[in-house]
């Protein structure tokens, strides 16, 4: 063999090596401490707890009642007694009409009430016209009595359209929120949001809100409720359901239905308006044997969990209780201790970030907990 070829054989051996060697370099160097994907298999004890089931929803701050208040005749404004800010109560007169025409149309129906008396009602036909005339001085005078415009509830006036010579004609009463409708002598009920005044109730204030379609058969009156008002984020205010709709209501083929709340103990600075999310407890459990909810598995309506026994998983059928978002109630097939299995998850390895086994808290399970109590914290295996 010639020096030249000896030569060239020697290098292609150095080649391959090296580049053995690099590739080599590269899995120990990069593959094993850079990119490597490490699984865990996370585990938490069966324990005692508070267990509570919520449903959420977003909801606005809005008056118990309001209403728009408009006379019930028709006529010239003589007086308007009230002005925006005012707090009046049921009954209170709020604006006057020239009740001159008015006044007069009693005074003939009085007369004519009058003459059908002295005629007399031994006839059928006189009785007819007697009654008649007992007829129409009601009328006069309920037309009479509308050219007063009073409060149709408690409240504050936040709102006064019309003005000191204004023709208006006979109009109505709308009430709005959860407050009730009721007549009046100078007004009817309607569902318009427009009056001549506008009464609110600022004090006693609900929140309004909406819940899915597939939680409203879990809602009923009186259950109690925690709402955040965003502009007091710091201030969670307690609540119970008053009243559920009957009828929902669809926008983008989304089917809600209204839930009204009424407040505990409203804090300072609450006003209609303000929006507000909504936790309703539905269902709870206290001081029971409980697990983290990612552990359940439910399938044909029967639950089941994952237990570590001996360094092996087993999976054992439970009975659930109430279901929270975090934790789920263990009714029979687990004791308290017994290590469930949480879903696996996949973590990557490197020089700067390197997580401990058995010293971890698990996402959604660990740190102080939320509504459902304190978190679970996990033990690596």
């Amino acid at each position: 063999m010639t020096r030249r070829r000896r030569s060239l054989l020697i290098n292609g051996l150095l080649v391959v090596v090296l580049l053995g060697a690099g590739v080599a370099g590269y899995l120990v160097f990069f593959g094993s401490s850079g990119n490597a994907q490490t699984t865990t298999t996370r585990t938490a004890a069966a324990a005692n707890r508070d267990v509570s089931e919520v449903v959420t929803a977003s909801g606005t701050v809005q008056s118990s009642f309001s209403a728009a208040a408009s006379f019930g005749a028709s006529g010239t404004v003589t007086e308007i007694n009230v002005k925006v800010g005012d707090v009046v109560t049921k009954g209170q007169q709020l604006a006057r009409l020239d009740p001159t025409q008015a006044q007069w149309q009693v005074d003939i129906a009085q007369g004519n009430l009058n003459a059908a008396l002295e005629k007399g009602t031994g006839t059928n036909a006189l009785l007819t016209a007697y009654r008649q005339t007992q007829v129409a001085l009601q009328q006069a005078k309920d037309n009479l009595a509308a050219t007063v415009l009073t409060a149709p509830g408690d409240g504050t006036i936040t709102s006064v359209t019309g003005s000191i010579g204004q023709k208006v004609g006979s109009g109505s009463t709308s009430t709005g929120n959860t407050g009730s409708s009721s007549s009046t002598s100078s007004s009817t009920t309607s569902t318009t949001s427009s009056g001549f005044v506008v009464v609110t109730d600022l004090k006693n204030l609900v929140v309004k809100a909406n819940v899915s379609e597939s939680d409203i058969s879990k809602l009923k009156a009186d259950q109690t409720a925690t709402v955040t008002v965003n502009a007091m984020s710091g201030t969670p205010i307690q609540a119970k359901v008053a009243t559920v709709d009957l009828t929902p209501t669809t926008s983008n083929n989304v089917v809600q239905y209204g839930v009204s709340l009424s407040l505990t103990q409203p804090p300072d600075g609450l006003k209609p308006g303000q929006s507000a999310s909504v936790e309703i407890t539905v269902a709870g459990a206290t001081n029971v044997l409980a697990v983290p909810a990612a552990a359940v598995q439910t399938v044909n309506g029967a639950s089941s969990v994952a237990v570590m026994e001996n360094g092996a998983e087993t999976r054992k059928t439970v009975e659930i209780g109430v279901r929270g978002d975090q934790y789920v109630e263990i009714k029979s097939g687990l004791t308290a201790g017994e290590e469930v299995v949480l879903p696996q998850v996949s973590t990557a390895n490197n020089n700067t970030n390197r997580q401990q086994p058995g010293t971890g808290q698990f996402p959604g399970t660990g740190g102080t907990g939320n509504r459902n109590g304190t978190g679970f914290t996990g033990t690596g295996r």
